[in-house]
């Protein structure tokens, strides 16, 4: 009976033993939490059924959706509002998802960049770095503002419009008088000429007046890195008169190694009072047609289209610029090529350059008829 007693004393000692064992063992691998641990492992068991449901994304569509997770959200607030976003369609899944691998503690507060593409697991592990949500803007030369405006709209980065973009850029705005003083941009003009084309890295949180500052910064350091200020002096002109010349050299040159020699024609015209004729500003004026800012004109166009940037219609330059030039059509404006021409002309070719003329009658020489 005794040797019962013993057995089974002993029998309860090694059972406590392997009990405590294990017990410490499960606070070891579960970090000092052994309840949240078992509960996690369990959800990850129920998961393990559903890998299918995991993987499905909304569409393939890739475009770029704001999500905003607001300090103090919960992982339930947040799954609520990835569906209410179309991101996702089963909250339940992504709580689940987010507890069971430990990520509901790991969900940043911030602004990201999210698609109908992705699935849970790639939208959970991406809400968990708020440093993610920065973004390229890419502004192309020969944009006018409202080109600027439109990829604002259409590029689902913004959490502004471009409207909201105009009216810190347009006619009329606020401009920095230190940098309307700089460029000579003349009291109620537009903001026209002075957005940078170049790519950006943008933070999320950006609004109409940084993007506005961020690319008239770019515009001062690039144009003061190439000596612009220098030599528009040296030629008697202003920044905004030398952007102004730029703009349209920018829009007429389909190669940049014709800058200088297209400058040349529109310098050895304006040196002898000869209007521009520059198809471009007829463009400007005319403005959208439903489709793009810079329709093919007509013959008719040169005289319909009353405006004072119509250079068929004014001499000298237009009042300003009609686009954002690059730093080579700028140095092209006050450095152009030394010519006696004074037309030009696209080749037949349809590579894109030009035929240059002296005379209006080498000019029709030149013609594709």
């Amino acid at each position: 009976m005794r040797r019962t007693i013993q057995l089974a004393a002993l029998l309860l000692l090694a059972l406590i033993l392997i009990g405590v064992l294990m017990v410490g063992g499960l606070f070891i691998v579960s970090d000092g939490d052994p309840i949240t641990y078992i509960q996690t492992s369990i959800i990850r068991f129920s998961l393990a059924g559903r890998e299918d449901e995991l993987s499905v994304t909304m569409s393939t569509d890739t475009s770029p959706v704001r999500f905003t997770v607001n300090s103090g959200d919960s992982p339930r607030t947040i799954a609520d509002n990835l569906v209410s976003a179309r991101l996702i369609t089963d909250a339940e899944l992504f709580v689940d998802y987010v507890r069971a691998y430990r990520l509901d503690t790991q969900l940043e507060a911030g602004t990201f960049f999210l698609t109908q593409a992705q699935t849970i697991p790639q939208i959970a592990e991406t809400l968990t770095d708020s440093s993610t949500g920065q973004f390229a803007f890419r502004i192309l030369e020969g944009w006018r503002i409202e080109e600027i405006a439109a990829i604002i709209d259409q590029s689902g980065y913004f959490g502004f419009s471009g409207a909201d973009f105009l009216r810190v850029v347009g006619i009329g705005a606020v401009i920095d008088p230190a940098f309307a003083q700089w460029a000579g941009i003349p009291t109620g003009a537009s903001l026209e000429g002075f957005l940078f084309p170049d790519t950006y890295q943008l933070p999320a949180s950006v609004t109409p007046d940084y993007l506005a500052e961020v690319l008239l910064e770019n515009f001062r350091s690039r144009a003061s890195a190439a000596r612009i200020p220098e030599l528009a002096a040296a030629n008697g002109l202003s920044i905004y008169e030398a952007v102004t010349l730029a703009s349209i050299i920018q829009r007429e040159a389909v190669h940049e190694d014709e800058h200088a020699m297209i400058s040349s024609v529109y310098r050895n015209r304006l040196a002898i009072g000869m209007k521009l004729d520059a198809d471009p500003t007829v463009q400007y004026a005319l403005g959208f047609d439903g489709s793009t800012w810079w329709q093919r004109i007509t013959q008719a166009d040169y005289t319909s289209a009353v405006s004072p940037y119509n250079t068929y219609l004014n001499t000298g330059l237009p009042p300003g610029p009609i686009a954002s030039p690059g730093i080579s059509a700028i140095q092209a404006a006050l450095q152009p090529a030394v010519s006696d021409y004074l037309f030009f002309q696209a080749r037949c070719t349809g590579d894109g350059y030009h035929n240059f003329a002296e005379t209006f009658d080498e000019h029709l020489a030149n013609s594709c008829f």
